[in-house]
């Protein structure tokens, strides 16, 4: 019995986040048709189907982006543009988060049968989010088709950008999956701040409006999400990219996979006990 108990100490070293994830990016058969499947089954008894799967991009981009633009007397066909971009971008970094937060208590059938690869299930999250943003691809393309100038080299960038989000996206997740296996309240904590963080989060209003030396300018770009949305919106519309979005991008993928590293490597074997 204590040999058991002091394998996972011993073993300390299987635990290591790239090999796990290196090794789940070279199989990807469980996560990517896992995600498939929850998604398939989700809707399967719709007959509207991909119609509901692309109804929150419609109402946020379209309903919220018609309605401000109106209520601040903004052109219509430049805020829905400038609306569409921010919400993709950060809902795929919501999605990543909030559901990662139950991503291993969801599946702690495959993980106390012997599923180990805890990457496989980040992986999971990840793979849905991404799916639900190329499904509102469309509606996002439509907004920008009558955007008035768009850059198409800055699309361009933005293509090279994207993994950058996406790599933020991971790290987090595999933290916040660490986290919320063993405190479970985590995600309806989680789900309450990205309330206030979508708000606070220059999706409906634009960033230009609060001055750099003003508290509320100074909490939008402290603000994460914000530096995330600008990276990929900024070279579309044409705009120029905060100059402190490159750096704190780099400081933050840098920093956060070092905890994500290193959580894993001290955390990981506990996951089974907790869930």
């Amino acid at each position: 019995m204590d040999d058991v108990l002091l394998a996972p100490e011993r073993g300390v070293s299987m635990h290591s986040l790239f090999r796990d994830l290196a090794a789940s990016l070279r199989n990807p058969e469980f996560w990517a048709l896992s995600s498939w499947l929850d998604i398939v089954v989700r809707n399967r008894q719709s007959r509207l189907g991909i119609f509901w799967l692309m109804s929150p991009a419609i109402v946020y981009i379209w309903g919220m982006g018609g309605f401000f633009a109106s209520m601040m007397h903004m052109p219509l066909a430049g805020f829905v543009a400038y609306v569409a971009i921010g919400y993709l971008v950060f809902r795929v970094i919501s999605s990543a988060i909030t559901e990662s937060t139950g991503a291993f208590a969801s599946s702690a059938a495959f993980i106390l049968d012997g599923h180990v690869r805890l990457t496989d299930f980040v992986l999971r999250v990840i793979a849905t989010a991404m799916f639900h943003f190329i499904v509102s691809l469309p509606v996002a393309a439509l907004a920008l088709a009558i955007y008035p100038d768009p850059h198409w080299v800055g699309l361009l960038f933005s293509l090279f950008s994207m993994p950058v989000v996406i790599l933020n996206a991971l790290w987090i997740g595999v933290v916040f999956a660490l986290v919320g296996a063993r405190f479970p309240d985590l995600k309806h904590l989680v789900g309450n701040i990205f309330m206030f963080a979508f708000l606070l989060t220059p999706i409906i209003w634009h960033a230009d409006t609060m001055p750099p030396g003003s508290l509320r300018g100074t909490l939008m770009r402290f603000n994460p999400f914000y530096h995330m949305v600008e990276l990929v919106r900024a070279p579309i519309l044409g705009q120029t990219i905060d100059p402190s979005t490159p750096l704190y991008l780099a400081v933050m993928t840098l920093g956060g996979w070092i905890l994500a590293i290193l959580a894993y490597r001290r955390y990981a074997r506990f996951v089974p006990l907790w869930i």
